[in-house]
C-alpha cells in the first residue's frame, strides 16, 4: 500500500498534532495518529446537512450554523438544499483547517467558501452558540468525533446538558439541531431528550452503502 504524504501540520488548542495527508488523490486529516476525517468517506456529513436544513429551507431567510468545516462536505450539502436568501455561518476553531479549505490547490471547499450566502468564522462553535439566542433556524454540528471528542477536550461542552440547552436557546421556534457522531450513543440520546428535544436517530454508512456506520442525532425543541 502506498504511504500517505504529509502536506501540512499544525497544533490544536490543547497541543495535539493535526496533519493533512494525501494519497492517490485522497486526503486525510489525522489528530496525533488517529484518523479524524477523509475525503473518501463523507456520505454521513452530507446527510447531516440535509437532515438539518430540509425542515427549515422553506422559511424566509433561513439562518444555519455549521460547527466544524472539515473538508467542506457538510457546507456544500447545506448550500445545495438552501435557497438564495439563506445564510450559512461556519464556525471552525482551527485556523489550519480554514487555510486548507481556502487553498485552491486542494479540492476541498474553496468555491463554497466564496458563496455569498456563507460566513466563515475562526471561532469555537460553543462560543457561537452561547452568544446566540433565537438566532438560527438550524444548527448542524460536525465537530470532532461527536459526543466523545478526539481533537479538542473542550468539545465536551457542546454535548453535555448545559451545552444542549444552550443550543436549544440558540434556535428559533421550530428549529432543528443535528449532531454527527462516529458511533451510536444511547446515553447521549437520553441526555438530548432531557435537554428539551424530541429526538430521532439516523444511521448512515460513511461511503454510500459501504464504510463505517455513523450516527446522526436530530432534535427539535419541544414547546
Amino acid at each position: 500500500m502506498k504511504k500517505w504524504n504529509l502536506l501540512d501540520q499544525a497544533s490544536t488548542p490543547d497541543g495535539k498534532a493535526i496533519s493533512l495527508l494525501e494519497q492517490d488523490g485522497g486526503y486525510l486529516i489525522r489528530v496525533n495518529r488517529a484518523e479524524l476525517m477523509s475525503t473518501r468517506q463523507h456520505s454521513s456529513e452530507e446527510l447531516l446537512a440535509r437532515l438539518a436544513c430540509e425542515p427549515v429551507k422553506a422559511r424566509p431567510r433561513p439562518r444555519v450554523l455549521i460547527g466544524g468545516l472539515g473538508f467542506g462536505f457538510t457546507l456544500r450539502a447545506a448550500l445545495a438544499v438552501l435557497g438564495p436568501d439563506a445564510t450559512v455561518v461556519v464556525a471552525e476553531i482551527l485556523p489550519a483547517v480554514i487555510a486548507w479549505n481556502r487553498n485552491p490547490a486542494y479540492p476541498f471547499a474553496a468555491d463554497a467558501m466564496t458563496d455569498p450566502r456563507v460566513i466563515v468564522r475562526k471561532q469555537d462553535v460553543a462560543e457561537a452558540i452561547g452568544a446566540s439566542r433565537r438566532v438560527f433556524d438550524a444548527i448542524a454540528l460536525d465537530v470532532d468525533n461527536g459526543p466523545n471528542p478526539l481533537t479538542t477536550d473542550d468539545n465536551f461542552q457542546l454535548y453535555d446538558s448545559t451545552g444542549l440547552q444552550r443550543a436549544r436557546a440558540a434556535l428559533r421556534p421550530g428549529g432543528c439541531l443535528a449532531l454527527w457522531s462516529a458511533a451510536p450513543d444511547p446515553a447521549f440520546e437520553r441526555l438530548m431528550a432531557g435537554a428539551g428535544f424530541t429526538v430521532r436517530v439516523e444511521h448512515c454508512r460513511s461511503n454510500g452503502k459501504s464504510g463505517r456506520r455513523h450516527t446522526i442525532f436530530v432534535g427539535h425543541p419541544r414547546p
